[in-house]
């Protein structure tokens, strides 16, 4: 059990210890689908649900796991959940929404292999959070996640009005924007006391 509160751990999972800006988890989606606010928000919206999903399972499974003595099977049961979570969300976009559908493309189908849902529950399960602290975890990871697509998406839709060295277009510049939001991320280290 872990006497952390809920504000604490919300904070460092969103901001302090942010899984795309601080241990660079996720970051096919963060580079692939920050072109547009829009469609940043709603696959963070999508990438919090399924983390959330993820994480309440997560912690029934290492309960479950836990008395009957089976450890070893915690990995793959959090990897069925998280596909199985992913498929449900992928079919209700695609039938309520079709043209978030398309525009999230292959990356709606990723989230299965997005490192950062994962690493919510395998964190959860180490830090020995209780049901409510691991729910709180996920929502601050999904608001972090959210918040570094929208970001991202808010400087890339900017940057077309803006004059550009030839050099530094495209896969670059994203890089170096990426890489300058995430120094910036490294000034709320010291609010983890």
């Amino acid at each position: 059990m872990n006497n952390e509160s809920l504000m604490t751990i919300f904070i460092n999972a969103s901001l302090i210890n942010n899984f795309v800006l601080a241990y660079f988890l996720g970051i096919c989606p963060f580079l692939g689908v920050s072109g547009k606010i829009e469609t940043a928000s709603k696959m963070g919206a999508a990438v919090t649900f399924v983390m959330v999903i993820s994480s309440v399972c997560a912690y029934g499974i290492n309960v479950l796991l836990a008395a009957i003595n089976a450890p070893f099977l915690q990995l793959i049961s959090y990897i069925v959940v998280i596909a199985s979570t992913v498929q449900l969300v992928e079919m209700f976009v695609k039938k309520v929404s079709p043209a978030l559908f398309k525009a999230l493309g292959i990356f709606l189908p990723l989230i299965t292999t997005n490192c950062a849902v994962l690493a919510i529950a395998l964190l959860q399960t180490s830090k020995g959070y209780d049901l409510l602290q691991s729910v709180t975890f996920a929502l601050g990871g999904g608001a972090g996640f959210t918040l570094a697509l929208v970001l991202m998406a808010g400087l890339r839709e900017q940057l077309e009005f803006s004059e550009v060295s030839s050099m530094a277009k495209g896969t670059a510049l994203v890089l170096l924007v990426g890489g300058i939001l995430s120094l910036s991320f490294m000034g709320f280290a010291g609010l983890g006391g």
